[in-house]
């Protein structure tokens, strides 16, 4: 290659890595235009190759590098509660009447599973904070299976670092989220662009019912003030609408592909430099413990598949101790039974809730840590 074309292609190669810099370390709306770009880029490649979920998965993986290079934006959270909404819609439109029976009938199976993962979580937790791998009781809120926020907001009131806490659950998420939508593009692709809607729905009234779902939905989850209140309220909400009153949800593929993005954008936010700089000495015990975790949860699933008769992705995604959000995602991506999947994730959801200080507490304890113990 001539010199002179060489000269050229590095002048342009500096250029446009300035550029980027200058955006990065910018004003926010810079950021945000940066962010944006890579997050479609990202987003169209993984649904070109086949992956579900691309529209999550590429701006989660935007946010990371962008946040971890220091250029985090401030994800806002009124459009961050909306999407969980409108996902709580698209969850909805599979939870019929015929599918609850079903669940209902299968109650014995499905708690099992449900405590099965738990369970399973827990001693990997107490076991990490007994070998003293990670300060405290750090290890049993990190290893908690949902509940990304929760476990997070609550971790320090029980003396965990939460800074550690949330790397390790959000780094659970992204590689739940990211295994899990391969083997789903492997065994059971979807035919769409990511989920369940059209590019415009043509019923007026269910476009319009499904709006004040998401609105509603949005509301309710403001004045209880709990976690992951939108998508719960959104479920719940939407499912009676249908199921009732005979609301047909409407949802357009443009308006599920920005939903996606601002869950995606409000998980990789938070993997902050600071947040790493404390996991870093922990980093491969905490992979190591995603991946036993995720690992026994896939041994779960076969035992699902074997006794119970239930479709193998359906069992892995129903076991896949991800964020409901995101396995909600991944699940209406494909041809899986998505109530049977969505009801096991958010009855763990609430069962972690419940129970997650106390079996926290008693943990601790009996692995031998006390709090006079921190360093």
């Amino acid at each position: 290659m001539p010199p002179t074309r060489v000269g050229a292609m590095r002048r342009r190669g500096l250029f446009v890595s300035g550029a980027i810099q200058r955006m990065r370390h910018g004003p926010a709306p810079g950021r945000w235009i940066l962010l944006i770009g890579v997050s479609l880029v990202l987003g169209v490649a993984l649904r070109w190759c086949g992956l579900p979920a691309g529209f999550l998965l590429g701006p989660m993986i935007a946010a990371i590098a962008l946040s971890v290079a220091g250029g985090a934006v401030a994800v806002p959270r009124v459009p961050f509660q909306l999407s969980q909404a409108v996902i709580g819609c698209l969850i909805a439109r599979t939870i019929t009447l015929p599918i609850l029976t079903e669940i209902g009938a299968q109650w014995p199976v499905f708690l099992g599973g449900v405590f099965s993962v738990i369970a399973v979580s827990l001693i990997i937790g107490w076991l990490l904070t007994k070998w003293q791998v990670l300060p405290g009781p750090t290890a049993i809120w990190g290893v908690s299976p949902g509940a990304a926020v929760a476990m997070t907001l609550m971790s320090s009131a029980y003396g965990a670092d939460a800074r550690l806490v949330a790397f390790m659950q959000y780094t659970r998420v992204v590689i739940v989220a990211s295994a899990a939508s391969i083997l789903a593009a492997v065994l059971a692709p979807s035919a769409d662009g990511g989920g369940a809607g059209s590019w415009w729905p043509s019923s007026v009234a269910g476009r319009g019912g499904t709006l004040l779902v998401v609105a509603v939905g949005f509301v309710v989850a403001r004045l209880l003030r709990t976690p992951a209140g939108p998508l719960l309220a959104a479920i719940v909400i939407a499912a009676l609408a249908q199921d009732l009153l005979g609301l047909k949800l409407e949802l357009p593929l443009p308006l599920l592909a920005v939903s996606f993005a601002f869950v995606g954008w409000g998980i990789g936010m938070r993997f902050t430099r600071s947040t790493l700089s404390h996991a870093v000495r922990a980093l491969p015990a905490v992979i190591a413990s995603i991946l036993i975790l995720v690992l026994v949860c896939g041994g779960i699933a076969v035992l699902l598949v074997v006794f119970a008769g239930v479709a193998p992705l359906t069992a892995y995604l129903a076991t896949s101790p991800g964020g409901a959000d995101t396995v909600a995602i991944i699940a209406s991506s494909t041809h899986v039974d998505v109530a049977y999947i969505m009801a096991m994730q958010l009855a763990r959801f609430f069962a972690v809730m419940l129970t997650g200080p106390f079996l926290a507490r008693m943990l601790t304890r009996w692995s031998g840590y006390h709090a006079a113990d921190r360093a």
